[in-house]
This record gives C-alpha cells, structure tokens and sequence, in this order.
C-alpha cells in the first residue's frame, strides 16, 4: 500500500547532546529521516537540544527547536506545533525515554498524536527487563537466569542463590549506563545502588554470568505486512563482558556455521514479533556459548542503534531511511534498494567483504577513568574499515583510528626482559579486558604463546586468534 495520506506533519525527536553511547550515529540516521520523509511531502518538524549536528542545519526540517529535550519541552513543543504523529525511534535511548514520559503523562491523547515507528507497549516490552523476560518466555527463547531488583537488599538475596560474578543491568538506560559486574560480595551494595539509581525505573535486572560467551547482534526490520528482512549480522570479537560499543565488531558475522546463523536468524524474527515493533529496525543481541552451543537472548532495542549505523554503512542499505518511510505506511516491497536500485528493500543484503569496527578511547581526557572495559561503555567513537579479508580490514581501521598505531606493533613485549617475567607481565594484561588486549594478543604470540593458552585467557574464538597469528607471522618474515 501507498504512503498514509492522513498524516501531513510529523515530530521527530533527536538524541540531544553528544554523550558516550549516544553520538553520530543519531545525528546520521536523524538526518536521512528527515530528509526521507520531506521527500515524500511530510512537513518535519525537528526537537533538539544540540545545535552542532548536521540534522539541525536550516534545510534538514521545515521547523527546527533547538530546545532541552524534556518532557515538559517537548509537550510545549507540541501543543505549539499540533504533529499528527511523534517518530520517537531515531533519537536513540533519549527519544524513547521522552516519549513514554509523553504517552504516560497524556500529552499525546490529549493533542490526538499517534506514536509511529514503535507503539509505547512494544518499547515498554523491549526496555522494561521484566516485561522483555516474559515475552521471551513466551515465546521459548531462552535467556540467562536472571530477576528483577529494585533494592539492595534484594540484589545481595539474589547473590546467596546466583553466586559470583554477577552482571547488573538497569532498565531504560543508554550505553549500559550504571551497568556493572560484580565479582565479590564487598564491593555488590555500591554496584547495586549506583545501578538502581541510574534506572529511572528503579529496576536492575541481575543476570547470572555468562563472561566469555561469544556475542552476536542482528538488525531486522519489519513491515505493517509483517515482512521481516535481517540486514546484517554482526559479530564481537570481545567475549560477554565488554559492552559491544567498547568491542571490536564485525559484519557479517565470521564464526556462525550455517545452522547457527539460521537458528539467531529465526529468534530475531521471532523476537521482533513478539515485541511487536511492526514498522521499522530493531537490534537484537545474543550470547552463544562457545563450549555447548548454547544461545541466549540478551536484550533488544526497539530503534534505531549505534549497530544501525554500522550495518548501514557496511552494507549499503540505508536503515534509518527505510524505517522512516516504514513509519508512514509503506511496505518493504514497495521500497527501492538505493545501492542495487533495481531490487526491493525486501531482498536482504548480502556482501563479499568484511567490515570491522574498532572503538577510540581517549583515556587521557579522563585521568580517573580505568582502561579496564566492562558492561558500561567508555569510547568516544570508533573507526570502520572494509577489506577482502578480515585481516586487511582489521589494519586498514587500526591505521584509521588517528592514535598513530600503524598496526598491532609492540606494545608490552621486550625480548630483552627474561621470559618468564615476560610470560607473567602478558598473562596478567591478558585476563583483563584492557582497551589495548588485541595489542596484548599480538605480544603474547611474539612471546611464544599457543592460541590455546592466549583463548584460555581471554576467551576471543581460536578463528580471530589464527588471523590475528597471521598477522604476525607475516610480519615476522617482512
């Protein structure tokens, strides 16, 4: 079917100022929205808060507020303005967060705007932890043994039967923001705290640990026809444990067997629908255990993400834009695929190369933070390079990273120090997950380490360790 012709003006909300976890990657999938859907003779009206994007230039929207992006504002906003429809998914956890504020306070019945792209219940079932173990339960997707919190007290109950380590989880929160894991029972009643405190639910949700489980992510889209496409796979070269914006990723997926993709590909379709996002992109996120096979669903974002982002780039098809004009009416098989321009968007991309994505880190603007990487995000930006190979890929975004690393050179290996003090200095960088462990890796194999021992340790798949041992040897033989 064609566009909806009852809509004339529609509200997007932007993601408001530059935080980690919420940056570019809005600002891009904003302005291909907006642009979209003036194009097909939408009136756009625009909210917020950062005047540094390119989405609040004077021809990206017909009328830009550059205002706090609050509940009240936002309400202020329109009332003036009286939008037919709010589009709340491309401004990332900010957007949706202010507009289940809106539909819980009234302000959308009151002024008659229809919530497109994503219906509150469907945002509430995916950011609510309790409401999304439900759903997936009902649907037989399994998940890690977990319970919902909203006190210490409960958190320390709930350790005397999970044991150690812990991973703590807030609802509604962006970039894993007061996530954490805790390993011992002293240090829990803070972990605990700061999570409740970042939620502004008051939930966390305490999973048992699944550290080292190899982590997958998928972007679907989905039509009011119930057409459902998987966009890209992509795959983190971290184990469970660091948080996928702080992980090197690539797109497609490298270590899936055919099987194995099938089966992500099925819970992802079957996620979305449950959910019940009918008309735009999700990311959805598994663990897969690398000695059982086992997969567990670990959350799903109902909107358009930082992996949105990167699938679009690595594959061509424009996410953010499909899901815009998804929104207002049109079916997948409607829309044209930009790159092919001859097929639909309904024909899921496939490419014969390999992107990789390895995240910045300027530690040095901030001389308290731990360059140990957990659940909660702490890059700035990041980096993506196409190549033929994983291995060329990998160093053309190395290079690109502007930190004047050419490579995986030396960073701790010195063949003057004695072996063992060597061999001991390595096996400690490598069991944590420093934001220089590829850069670890790398020495530990000049060092004389097997890939067995250097996976014992860090838990990256053996196949990222035999790239990375090629590598090096082709360096040693230069």
């Amino acid at each position: 079917m064609p566009r909806r012709t009852d809509l004339r003006r529609i509200l997007i909300i932007g993601s408001g100022p530059i935080v980690i976890g919420q940056a570019c990657e809005f600002d891009y999938s904003g302005t291909q929205a907006c642009k979209a859907l003036r194009r097909e003779g939408f009136e756009v009206v625009l909210v917020n808060s950062n005047p540094a994007t390119i989405m609040t230039d004077p021809d990206t929207a017909d009328r830009i507020y550059i205002e706090p992006i609050t509940p009240d504002d936002v309400a202020l906003i329109i009332e003036k303005e009286r939008p037919d429809a709010l589009l709340p998914t491309l401004g990332g956890q900010t957007a949706l967060n202010t507009a289940v504020a809106l539909a819980e306070r009234g302000v959308l019945d009151k002024f008659n705007v229809e919530l497109i792209g994503a219906s509150i219940e469907a945002i509430r079932k995916a950011e609510d932890r309790d409401l999304f173990k439900a759903a997936m339960s009902r649907i037989g997707l399994d998940m890690p043994r977990s319970a919902i919190c909203r006190s210490v007290a409960q958190v320390e109950a709930l350790a005397a039967e999970f044991g150690f380590p812990l991973i703590l989880r807030p609802s509604f929160t962006l970039g894993g923001t007061g996530g954490s894991i805790a390993y011992d029972a002293a240090s829990l009643p803070r972990l605990a705290a700061r999570a409740i405190a970042a939620s502004p639910t008051g939930q966390v949700l305490v999973d048992e640990s699944i550290l080292g489980w190899k982590e997958f992510e998928l972007e679907v889209m989905r039509d009011r026809h119930d057409n459902v496409v998987i966009i890209c796979s992509i795959e983190n070269l971290d184990p469970m444990g660091v948080h996928t914006g702080d992980s090197i990723t690539v797109a497609p997926a490298q270590t899936l067997t055919d099987r194995e993709y099938q089966h992500l590909r099925d819970a992802a379709i079957a996620c979305i629908r449950e959910i019940g996002v009918d008309t735009g992109g999700s990311n959805v996120q598994f663990g897969v255990c690398p000695r059982t096979g086992r997969v567990v669903i670990i959350e799903m974002n109902p909107r358009v993400s930082r992996s949105s982002a990167l699938a679009s780039k690595a594959t061509g098809y424009p996410i953010a834009k499909i899901a815009a004009l998804l929104a207002v009416g049109y079916t997948l098989d409607e829309l044209t695929n930009d790159i092919t321009t001859t097929t639909p968007a309904s024909f899921e991309p496939t490419i014969d190369y390999v992107v990789t994505k390895i995240p910045r880190f300027t530690f040095e603007k901030f001389p308290g933070n731990d360059p140990v990487l957990g659940t909660q995000m702490k890059s700035v930006g990041e980096a993506m390079a196409i190549g033929r190979t994983f291995q060329e890929s990998l160093q053309k975004a190395l290079r690109s990273l502007e930190t004047g690393a050419m490579g995986l050179q030396p960073v701790l290996y010195n063949p003057a120090l004695p072996a063992d003090e060597m061999a001991s200095k390595l096996r400690k960088a490598l069991r944590e997950p420093h934001v220089e462990r590829l850069w670890h890796v790398a020495d530990a194999m000049r060092a004389g380490f097997g890939d067995e021992e250097i996976y014992d340790l860090t838990a990256i798949d053996p196949w990222f360790l035999a790239r990375v041992r090629e590598i090096v040897d082709a360096e040693a033989e230069l």
